[in-house]
């Protein structure tokens, strides 16, 4: 007997969206007070389904507009979600990507009509379905990522002191690293660039500010925490 597809279960598929943010030296996740059932009134990710003809970038991308405002971020999948119970309303299978935003880039009017608040990865509130896997699993990711990639520069300013690029690494490990063995690595990365500026606002001698060299760093990918 032939089948078509309309003859097989269909299951929703949706994306949820990991959104990490450096805020006052601790590394946060965006979350939503959802204001709808079900789970109402409850600590979410900012997600949405896959529209018919939408790729699965594409619905990520329009999410995190959506709540941010912000168009050119980086983002990357991490990884999918289908227990069958995972939801317990409908049968969802939902793909998690994770964004780096920097907290004075996004569109604070968007953040408060969704009612989203940033909390500290080590103080997240208790979250619906299986949303604490997700962003557990998207740290874990970007802590594999940021060993062998630049990518925690996304979440700095262009212009960023080595005290500040510290606090950030030992947000992300949740660990505190050692600051001669942290600079003896930083000093062999020819990319990034020492400004002759400093940033007076943690010291009276200040710390000197340093940019990331995209360009540089092209041209070796040498990259190493």
């Amino acid at each position: 007997m032939d089948r078509t597809y309309k003859d097989i279960q269909q299951i929703t598929l949706a994306v949820d969206c990991i959104i990490f943010g450096f805020n006052d030296n601790r590394l946060e996740v965006l979350l939503v007070h959802r204001g709808f059932e079900p789970e109402k009134d409850r600590w979410s990710l900012m997600g949405g389904f896959v529209g018919n003809h939408e790729n699965l970038d594409d619905a990520a991308h329009r999410v995190l507009k959506d709540l941010s405002g912000l168009e050119d971020v980086y983002m990357e999948q991490v990884r999918t979600f289908g227990k069958a119970n995972r939801d317990p309303y409908e049968r969802v299978v939902s793909t998690t990507y994770s964004a780096l935003i920097l907290k004075e880039k996004y569109n604070k009017e968007l953040i408060e009509e969704y009612r989203a608040e940033w909390f500290p990865i080590d103080e997240l509130p208790d979250l619906i379905f299986d949303h604490k896997d997700m962003v557990e699993s998207a740290i874990r990711r970007l802590q594999r990522r940021v060993r062998t990639f630049p990518i925690v520069f996304n979440l700095l300013p262009e212009k960023f002191t080595l005290p500040q690029l510290q606090k950030l690494y030992e947000g992300i490990f949740q660990e505190e690293m050692d600051k001669r063995n942290f600079r003896k690595k930083l000093a062999t990365m020819d990319f990034l660039v020492k400004l002759n500026e400093k940033d007076m606002s943690e010291s009276k001698k200040g710390a000197f500010l340093y940019r990331f060299d995209e360009k540089k760093y092209n041209k070796t990918k040498n990259f190493t925490i």
